[in-house]
This record gives structure tokens, C-alpha cells and sequence, in this order.
């Protein structure tokens, strides 16, 4: 953080103002306390000038014999309350003779040198002839007292006696404090005011600088297109307008540089796939993002990759790299890397003094294509599977009762009809693959109707009630009172449910429980079938949608079907903008999740 401009600036911009506020307030703090004590001394003075002025007593040359008069005409006098004078008389030794202290009885008569509230220098100055003062700390309390010994002289300019007043400035350190709290209060303002100001106007000098440190990082990564807007004529505007100029100059510099390299442009005709380039050493000399990533290089593509060791060439199984003849090097090959297939082309490329310089190889992502391709590959060996059982039953068929034509009239009917059941379920299965061509390319044409969900599972049921009592197996259903009609292919979603259902009757034992539900959720109607069959294995489930897949082979032909019917459905309901959910746990039960969304329009 310490390391921006800006909050150098703000920290040298709040020390200056702290400094100097601190420079302020000592020196607004001590002129004002030395104000306040001389006010309080001239105060002290003018109080004992007055005093010796008014009492007539003190004109006297003998103090000690007017001292009850002169004690009376103290107590008759207005003190503030933090003072006290005491009235000094030296005869042999100098003592307190009168004070306008509440216990001024115990004190008169006292030797006013040793008298703890009295300092004694004050007084032998004041018999000397100087008026002086001190400030002192009571010694029983933590408050400081204003001190001041005054000589009275007589008309021949001789000490008669002394007036000693102390002052308590309590008070005026009390307002001294209050004052260094409104200054404290006011530096803190003052500061904080100053954080603020400092960051705006740190911001304004540094938000320009970090926009061309922006836009000069993203040059380093090689976007050249960057310019800076050029909002002043002062030297933050000259700055930017130098960006802009050195941007225009590196670009053409660039561009100069790129004519010279045929490498570099043999290295970005291929950007948009993975590109490396690679010297006879077998050192990378220039690589792009997606190859980075490809490799794990942990570089980027602006950093410097002289002297990086390129991937261990078996990590890639390309058989053909011989870096001893790299003037015959070329290759078309496929890898496998990270579970992502690549098509990686290779070939040579020459340097500016037209010698092989190294090679440079393309990986290009053709996973998706490669995955295509082998599900094509399944797609058609499934089909031909599918399609060769009914046709060598016929021809077995076909042949037995061509060549025994002394063949008995009932079984001859036997095998016509095994032959007429293949010939349908090879219909079956070229009509279901018709049907998914056409949901593939978007061929089908939908009669959209507004349609009741509930009579149309209760229809559905109906179709299937012989294969229900066939297996003697529970039905129940269940369906929320005022379902809402909605608006769907009404054949295709009855095909969707009948399927659903009669997938549950089939893996469903004799005697076994199918759950049928519809309800209302948000804005989508869920038709729920549960059953307690067989189930689906864990490893099953994410491809129980995939054409022609079966759970158990074996036993899902003898079944009966396609393997076409789920996939169907599912293109159905996501046509109708729904969604087939399926929950299964093995030798448990499977629940499937049929969900429409109330209006649908296609």
C-alpha cells in the first residue's frame, strides 16, 4: 500500500499539516499560558498596590501594633477565592502578622520563612528590596499556586514590611487544558480533512498515471490498441499525449518487426488453436496462451521462453520427431492430453538466414469431433446390431420354410408370425430413428392444444391396465385437485408418459407398487412415476438417455423395445421446454420427474 504515489503523498501531505499544527498548537498553548499568568500576576500586583494604597495601617512604621486593625481590614476585604495574602512583619525575625486565610488565627504569629505554604527566597528578595514571584506546586496537592512577595517601603525608600499574596491556578490550567482540547479536537479535524482532500487530490494526480500503467501493461501483453484521454495541458497531459505518441510508434515498430519474421506469422496463422514453436535444441522460442495451458508451460506468451525446455517428446507419443533430420520433419498425428484429444500438426520452419530453425507444432482440439465420431461409431454398430437379430430371424424363417416345403400348415403359421414380429419391431426401430432424425433437426411438427395433463395420464393408465393386472401389480395415482390444463403436443407427450410408465411395469416384478403423481410447483406441473423395481446402477445413470443403451443387455432385448424410447422422451419434453429427471437406486427403485411448464409455446 505504502508503495503508490498516492499515499506517499497523502502520509507527506499529513505530516506537513500535523507538524505544522503541532508547531501551532505549542506555540498557541505557551502564549497563551504566559498571557493568562501575567494577566493573573498584574491581577496579584494592582490587588496589593490597592491594598497598600487603602489601608492607612500599612503607612505605619510599627505593623506588629496595628496588626488587628490591619487583620480586620483583610477580613472586610473582597479576595477571590483562590487567593490568600499574607501580611509579613520583621522585627527580629520575619512573621506572619495578619492573612486573609479562613485559619488566620493559627497562622498569625508564625515565622514566615518556614511556613509550608510560603517560600522563603521570595521573602528575603522582598526585604532586599525586589518584588518577585515563582510559580509553585502545593505540597499536599497536585495544584499549582501563583506565588508573589511584595516589599512595602516607607518615604525614605525603607522596607517596612512585606505583602506575600499566593493565587490558585487551578483555574487557568483548567482553561489551558480546555484549550489544548479544542486544539487537539481541531488538529484531528484538520488531519482527517486532510486525509480526504490529500486522496482527492492524490487521485487526481495519480489516476492518470495509473491509466497509462494500465494501458502499458496491456501493451506488454501485446494489445497495442491502447490510448490515454488527454484531459489537461499540464505535465499529466503531456504524459499522456507521449503515450499516445510512443503507442502509434511502437505499433508501426511492431509491424515492421512482424515483416521481418515469417515465423511469427506462420505461429499466429494458427491462433486460434494452440501454436509452439521450437528450436533444433529442442528449446521453446515462442508459444502462445493456448498452448501454455495445453503444456502446463506456467509462462505467458509475452515472457521469454529462450532456453525453457520443451515437454518430454514421449508425453506425446509423436513417433516421427527426429530433431536429427528436422529438413524432412512433418507430421499429422493424434494425442490425448488431459483427457482432451488434439490433432497436432508439425513442421518445419527456417530463420532469417533461410537454415531449418526448428519446428513448429498446432494443437488443435478436435475432442468434441473425436467424441462425435465414436458415438456415430456406436450409433451405427448399435443400429446394425439392433437391425441384425430380426433380420437373420426372418432369414432363418424364410429359408426353413422354403426348403421344407413339406412343412405343417400351424407351424408354418408359427414362423409367418415369428416373421411378422420381426418385420414390426424392425419397423419399430427404423419408425423411432425416423422419429429422432426428425427431433434432431428440428423437423417434427408440433399441434400445439390445450389439453388436460390429468385425463391424459388417466388415458394412459387405461392403455396400460392389461400389463398392470398382467403382472398383478398396485397402481396408485395421485393427481392435485384443479390442475390446470396446458398447452402441449398432446401425442407426443402421451407417448412421453406411456413411455415413463411402461418402463416402470417392465422393471417392476409381479406384485409390485407404481407410484403416479401430478402437481403443481412455481410455474411448471411435475408428473412423477415411482416404481420399486430393479433400479439403475450408479454407473448406468448418466447414460440411461443415450440411444440404444441398455442397463442389462440381455434382459432389456427379451424385454421387448428399442433403447430409443427415453431418448425420445426426453427431446419431446425439452422440446415442450420441460425437463426428464431421473432418481434410481439399485435393487430399490427408480422415480422419474416429467416436468412441463404450464404454458408452452413453440
Amino acid at each position: 500500500m505504502f508503495s503508490s504515489i498516492r499515499w506517499k503523498f497523502i502520509i507527506v501531505y499529513f505530516l506537513l499539516v500535523f507538524m505544522a499544527m503541532v508547531i501551532v498548537g505549542v506555540f498557541i498553548v505557551q502564549r497563551f499560558e504566559e498571557q493568562q499568568l501575567n494577566n493573573r500576576m498584574n491581577n496579584m500586583i494592582k490587588q496589593i498596590e490597592s491594598i497598600i494604597s487603602t489601608f492607612s495601617y500599612l503607612s505605619e512604621d510599627d505593623w506588629n501594633y496595628y496588626s488587628d486593625e490591619i487583620q480586620k481590614m483583610l477580613n472586610e476585604w473582597r479576595f477571590d477565592s483562590s487567593e490568600t495574602l499574607y501580611v509579613i512583619y520583621n522585627e527580629d525575625i520575619p512573621r506572619i502578622i495578619a492573612s486573609c486565610h479562613s485559619n488566620h488565627e493559627k497562622i498569625k504569629g508564625q515565622n514566615a520563612l518556614v511556613y509550608k505554604y510560603l517560600d522563603p527566597t521570595l521573602i528575603l528578595d522582598a526585604y532586599n528590596g525586589k518584588r518577585n514571584q515563582i510559580i509553585r506546586r502545593d505540597s499536599n496537592e497536585s495544584t499549582k499556586f501563583q506565588h508573589l512577595a511584595y516589599p512595602v517601603l516607607n518615604e525614605v525608600g525603607q522596607i517596612k514590611g512585606v505583602l506575600y499574596m499566593t493565587s490558585d491556578l487551578q483555574d487557568v490550567y483548567k482553561t489551558i487544558d480546555e484549550s489544548k482540547k479544542i486544539l487537539t479536537s481541531a488538529t484531528m479535524l484538520a488531519l482527517a480533512i486532510t486525509v480526504v482532500l490529500g486522496f482527492l487530490i492524490a487521485s487526481s494526480i495519480t489516476e492518470p498515471i495509473r491509466d497509462v500503467t494500465k494501458k502499458a501493461e496491456r501493451m506488454a501483453k501485446g494489445d497495442f490498441d491502447q490510448f490515454v484521454e488527454v484531459k489537461s495541458d499540464d505535465e499529466m497531459g503531456q504524459l499522456a499525449s507521449m503515450f499516445n505518441y510512443l503507442t502509434l510508434k511502437l505499433k508501426d515498430t511492431i509491424q515492421e518487426m512482424d515483416l521481418e519474421k515469417s515465423k511469427l506469422d506462420t505461429i499466429f496463422n494458427y491462433m486460434a488453436d494452440g501454436v509452439i514453436a521450437i528450436d533444433i535444441n529442442g528449446h521453446i522460442i515462442h508459444a502462445n496462451p493456448i498452448a501454455i495451458d495445453i503444456l502446463d508451460l506456467e509462462e505467458t506468451i509475452n515472457e521469454e521462453f529462450t532456453h525453457k525446455k520443451v515437454f518430454a517428446i514421449d508425453k506425446l507419443n509423436l513417433k516421427n520427431i527426429d530433431y536429427e533430420d528436422l529438413y524432412s520433419l512433418e507430421g499429422d498425428e493424434i494425442v490425448e492430453i488431459k483427457n482432451i484429444v488434439y490433432r497436432i500438426k508439425y513442421a518445419p520452419f527456417r530463420n532469417e538466414r533461410n537454415n531449418i530453425g526448428g519446428i513448429i507444432i498446432v494443437f488443435q482440439d478436435i475432442t468434441e469431433q473425436h467424441k462425435l465420431d465414436n458415438m456415430r461409431r456406436e450409433f451405427v454398430a448399435n443400429v446394425s446390431h439392433e437391425l441384425k437379430t430380426p433380420i437373420t430371424t426372418i432369414k432363418s424363417y424364410t429359408e426353413t420354410l422354403i426348403d421344407y416345403k413339406d412343412i405343417d400348415e400351424e407351424l408354418s403359421k408359427k414362423f409367418l408370425s415369428v416373421i411378422d414380429n420381426e418385420c414390426d419391431r424392425m419397423a419399430r426401430i427404423v419408425r423411432d430413428l425416423l422419429q429422432l432424425s426428425n427431433l434432431d433437426y428440428n423437423k417434427t411438427k408440433w399441434k400445439m392444444v390445450e389439453y388436460s395433463l390429468e385425463k391424459l395420464i388417466k388415458d394412459a393408465c387405461l392403455k396400460l391396465d392389461f400389463s398392470f393386472k398382467e403382472k398383478n401389480q398396485k397402481l396408485k395415482l395421485n393427481i392435485e385437485e384443479n390442475m390446470p390444463n396446458i398447452v402441449m403436443d398432446k401425442d407426443g407427450i402421451e407417448q412421453v408418459i406411456l413411455n415413463i410408465i411402461s418402463n416402470a411395469i417392465k422393471y417392476t416384478p409381479n406384485n409390485g407398487k407404481i407410484h403416479i403423481s401430478a402437481k403443481q410447483f412455481d410455474n411448471s406441473i411435475i408428473v412423477t412415476v415411482k416404481d420399486n423395481g430393479i433400479g439403475i446402477p450408479e454407473e448406468d445413470k448418466h447414460r440411461i438417455f443415450e440411444r440404444f443403451y441398455r442397463v442389462d443387455k440381455g434382459r432389456s432385448r427379451a424385454l421387448g423395445g428399442t433403447g430409443l424410447g427415453l431418448s425420445i422422451a426426453k427431446q419431446i419434453v425439452e422440446a415442450h421446454g420441460g425437463d426428464i429427471i431421473l432418481r434410481s437406486e439399485y435393487n430399490v427403485g427408480t422415480e422419474v420427474d416429467i416436468v412441463l411448464p404450464k404454458a408452452t409455446s413453440l
